[in-house]
């Protein structure tokens, strides 16, 4: 594995505004955003080859991108993306949520992709440079705006190599609410055999191969009449991995916040942040292993009281059911628990401008 580091000291991203959307348009358009199917008037931009390292960066209008046929991100996936928000504050000004873990993420994928490594502080400026740009996108809350940088291989070769020119972007698109206050809960299929990740292999990266190996058993899951998949380890089938695109944790009777371990999964930015604001609730964060028979068990004994999904798209999904071959079972009462509850809602009014920020979270556009 290796990626070239390049200081892209040079890289400011800066604006050629195109002719925006008109009000009424845009107005319309953020009445029901859904997720990922409305874009905002611009995108970021930058390019690398091995001879220019970062060059030709900027926010420009949104255009479709062009490439050869036989580019490597086409034959041989090699591309990440993260995934971040933007939020509208009460004074109606915007910021952003820890950007600065997205960026550093960023950049463990590119190393594991061998992709060029994009510098935390360029990635910082791309994704504020759009959304000052496009301030107008981002919707009133519970709506947000939702931001996907990206970079995949553009070298046109059918040799298996690390790409020699690569493409980073970074779009826009506004999105309505996961969550609502009256949300039942989610139920998903334990797979036994299909498998996202393995030791070694590129679990802890954001890539689109990941998401595309998991689709089969989106698919069996929902063959279950269930909303999500959960993924077990690859080894043993035995493990606690990951609940579809998002971090799975559980609340003990014993007063612990428990998630399985960093390695083959990712290092969740909603995961880390619910893990800081566990004590605060009367909980003690703990990553460790957790075995799908201790699962089952604790919580149909009440050692295990609630269980949930983290991740930026939906921040907190209460999970209360599970269903596998052998039958099901429901997580305490079948609703989503009180600290599920009350994280989702520290962690959202911190994100909304609505509470304290004591740990410098918020990152305000100008």
């Amino acid at each position: 594995m290796s990626s070239v580091v390049d200081p892209g000291l040079s890289l400011r991203f800066p604006a050629t505004p195109t002719t925006p959307t008109p009000d009424e348009a845009r107005a319309s358009l953020l009445v029901d955003p859904g997720f990922g199917r409305v874009f905002s008037d611009h995108m970021t931009v930058a390019s690398w080859t091995a001879e220019r390292g970062w060059h030709d960066d900027g926010v420009r209008g949104l255009e479709p991108m062009t490439l050869h046929p036989a580019a490597a991100v086409l034959h041989y996936a090699q591309e990440i993306f993260e995934g971040l928000k933007a939020y509208r504050q009460p004074d109606g000004s915007v910021a952003l949520f820890r950007p600065d873990r997205n960026a550093a993420r960023f950049e463990h994928s590119a190393r594991r992709l061998s992709l060029p490594v994009l510098p935390a502080s360029a990635f910082v400026t791309a994704v504020t440079e759009l959304v000052r740009l496009d301030a107008a996108w981002v919707p009133d809350p519970p709506a947000t705006l939702y931001l996907r940088p990206f970079m995949v291989a553009t070298e046109a070769f059918l040799g298996v190599r690390a790409a020699d020119e690569a493409r980073f972007g970074v779009l826009a698109s506004p999105a309505g609410p996961y969550f609502s206050g009256r949300e039942v809960g989610v139920t998903l299929w334990i797979d036994p055999e299909l498998s996202r990740a393995a030791p070694g292999g590129t679990g802890d990266a954001k890539c689109g191969g990941n998401y595309a190996a998991g689709l089969a058993a989106q698919g069996v899951a929902r063959e279950h009449a269930c909303d999500q998949v959960l993924f077990l380890d690859a080894v043993e089938h035995r493990w606690l991995e990951e609940s579809g695109t998002m971090n799975v944790l559980l609340v003990t009777a014993a007063g612990e916040l428990v998630t399985p371990p960093l390695g083959t999964i990712l290092d969740g930015v909603t995961r880390r942040s619910v893990l800081e604001l566990a004590a605060g609730h009367g909980l003690r964060p703990v990553e460790r292993p957790v075995s799908v028979d201790e699962l089952r068990e604790g919580a149909r004994s009440g050692a295990i009281t609630e269980v949930f999904a983290a991740g930026t798209a939906a921040v907190i999904s209460p999970i209360v059911r599970f269903r596998e071959p052998g039958g099901e079972f429901t997580v305490g009462d079948g609703t989503p628990g009180p600290r599920t509850l009350a994280l989702r809602s520290e962690l959202v009014d911190v994100q909304f401008g609505r509470a304290a920020d004591p740990r410098g979270w918020r990152v305000p556009v100008g």
